[in-house]
């Protein structure tokens, strides 16, 4: 191939940047048609040369401008990506993780290109080569240092806050990055990773390093100042109706500046709490109470008689830059603050949450271990519970078994790892047999749309799907497919979406009302491109950028679908995910149902299997030690 039919078939910076989809409001029709108007390259970005399209008026036309150089840092460094053969699309992470001068970072060290997620040792060694050529050297420190951040994020994608230097010496030296002593120190160096040295030496990224010191700190703190709620003489009327480990939990609040209350479903924590709450109103206490979703906070606020709403809300969350108005500098106004569904709190989540409680504010903390852990890295309720630190009340009895309860005494099983046979006249809880994911995804749509709201009057509005995987015959994609399908078919006119589509929030839209995991229904288009959906707490209008971040939901990840309960639940369990199950992910995706739960069944042993030996996923925190230590102090 000669130079010039080489130059002719290299991929065009621009193109790709249109294509990859970084033009925010620039949709794929219109980035095809680009060329037509002569706009071929950045300098051809006006709205004059725009308008000439068709369909492009003045006002999109300059919206489309100012959206060209608000993202022409990641063009910047799509021109470097293109160059060496990697995917335009990586641009916008990594202006996320380096800021606007991403290109000119890439440009000193393109190795920095491992900040970025899901990026891959092999990609930032191609652009390594592509911009230094032959001073690209496997052993040059700044690749080891850029090694030993990605194997940290890698592992906090899994949880961990933190890694043992002899596994991350391991690692490196598989990804022959020279001396890993020297690649650990200059990481250190850099100051992004921090080195706890001891008898089992701890590598950690300096922010969950932080997050960690911060919810240690905070808890000793809570505990150390808050007096005393009521004697046992004045806490004795709101203990009434209540059984000995539920009336200890009112009591360690009481006493304590922080306290956990923990236990499955159908074992009183909502009565618990409903008694804390009425105590602390009858001395005057100011009172808030949050959970990690929408749904769990309007689940709260019924059960509790009091106003509840999500963590971010209360913390003041500041769009997606994961900051909070609320902290130490202006703390909560509360004397006592009730968090849901702890279970679901990461390390950095908890640090802004503990950092936001002023001296002598109380904290009970209330969740169920056994489900699965937050998706962010940490291990919080369960570090907090190990550590015995902190009072913590479990409460066992189950009160549903008394009114038929097969959903709840399902569950009490697989928390103690026991997978009974289901036998339930009630028909609260129905076993369905498949033998593959097709059939599976096939009883599922028939469940939905036909045999829940037909024998049990529960419609299809109120019934939600979870399965453990996206892809798939069984996963989200094609169940969402056949489903709408089925449900609200139609051309997706709405980006993708009808009216009367359920859709589910991929991703943190705090300023515009909405969290990753919320469930809603589109209502109607919204100027500008934007839809309005019908959220747990109200309608909200999703701007057009952040529909991108709205997916169909009337199937979702048993991971996604964490903190809320739907009247009814049909769980799938297909065979292509039996090497994923464990017993929380079971446990939390059976939990998730309040009336009535379907299990179709496509894994054959591997379900009994995970709930009898696959436990959580061990995870390396340093919560836990450092809460013993300060305990022992």
């Amino acid at each position: 191939m000669s130079a010039e039919s080489f130059a002719d078939a290299a991929p065009d910076p621009f193109v790709e940047f249109c294509a990859a989809g970084l033009w925010t409001g620039l949709g794929r029709t219109l980035a095809g048609r680009l060329a037509e108007g002569g706009v071929r390259s950045p300098d051809d970005v006006t709205a004059d040369k725009l308008q000439s399209l068709q369909g492009v008026g003045p006002g999109r036309a300059e919206k489309l401008v100012t959206s060209f150089g608000s993202m022409r840092p990641a063009y910047d460094v799509v021109v470097l990506l293109v160059a060496a053969g990697l995917p335009a699309r990586l641009a916008a992470g990594a202006v996320d993780a380096l800021g606007d001068p991403a290109a000119a970072a890439l440009g000193g060290d393109p190795w920095l290109l491992l900040d970025v997620t899901d990026v891959r040792p092999a990609q930032a060694d191609a652009l390594a080569r592509s911009m230094l050529g032959a001073a690209a050297r496997r052993d040059d420190v700044r690749r080891g240092r850029a090694l030993v951040r990605h194997l940290l994020l890698r592992a906090a994608r899994d949880g961990h806050t933190a890694m043992p230097v002899p596994t991350m010496h391991a690692a490196l030296s598989g990804l022959d990055a020279g001396d890993p002593d020297l690649a650990v120190a200059a990481a250190v160096g850099g100051g992004r990773v921090v080195l706890f040295d001891g008898e089992h030496p701890l590598l950690a990224l300096e922010h969950f390093a932080m997050a960690e010191d911060a919810v240690a700190d905070g808890l000793q703190r809570l505990m150390a100042k808050a007096d005393p709620l009521c004697d046992p003489a004045g806490c004795k009327p709101f203990l009434a109706n209540l059984d000995d480990a539920q009336a200890d939990a009112v009591r360690a609040v009481a006493a304590h500046g922080v306290s956990v209350l923990t236990g499955g479903p159908g074992t009183g924590k909502s009565r618990t709490v409903a008694a804390v709450v009425a105590l602390a109103n009858a001395r005057g206490a100011r009172v808030a109470l949050a959970a990690p979703t929408g749904r769990a906070a309007k689940r709260l606020e019924e059960l509790a008689g009091e106003e509840a709403m999500t963590l971010h809300r209360l913390l003041g969350a500041q769009g997606t830059s994961g900051n909070f108005a609320r902290g130490e500098m202006w703390p909560l106004d509360a004397d006592l603050i009730v968090v849901d569904e702890v279970s679901m709190l990461d390390a950095e989540l908890a640090a802004a949450l503990v950092e936001a409680c002023a001296d002598g504010t109380r904290l009970l903390l209330v969740g169920d271990p056994a489900q699965l852990p937050s998706i962010g890295a940490g291990r919080v309720l369960g570090d907090v519970v190990d550590s015995e630190a902190v009072p913590v009340t479990e409460l066992r009895t189950l009160y549903r078994q008394a009114e038929g309860g097969a959903i709840a005494r399902l569950a009490a099983s697989i928390r103690e790892g026991e997978l009974p046979p289901v036998d339930d006249p009630t028909r609260e809880v129905v076993v369905v047999l498949a033998r593959d994911a097709g059939e599976a995804a096939h009883r599922v749509v028939q469940l939905v749309t036909d045999s829940i709201p037909r024998a049990l009057s529960i419609p299809a509005a109120e019934v939600q799907v979870v399965t453990p995987v996206h892809r798939g015959p069984a996963g989200t994609m094609a169940l969402n497919a056949a489903l709408k399908e089925k449900l609200n078919p139609g051309p997706g006119e709405f980006a993708g979406f009808d009216a009367g589509d359920r859709v589910v929030a991929t991703a943190n839209h705090l300023d515009d009302g909405f969290a990753n995991g919320e469930v809603g229904v589109v209502l109607e288009a919204a100027d500008g491109g934007g839809l309005v959906v019908e959220f747990a707490a109200g309608p909200v209008t999703v701007s057009g950028t952040a529909v991108t971040d709205l997916r169909h939901g009337w199937a979702i990840t048993v991971h996604r679908a964490q903190g809320s309960e739907w009247p009814a639940v049909v769980a799938v369990l297909p065979g292509d995910a039996a090497g994923m199950l464990s017993r929380p992910l079971v446990y939390t995706s059976f939990t998730r149902a309040q009336r009535h739960l379907s299990i179709v069944h496509a894994a054959g042993p591997a379900v009994a299997r995970a709930v009898r030996v696959v436990g959580a996923r061990p995870r390396r925190t340093r919560l836990s030690s450092l809460l013993r230590e300060g305990a022992a102090q």
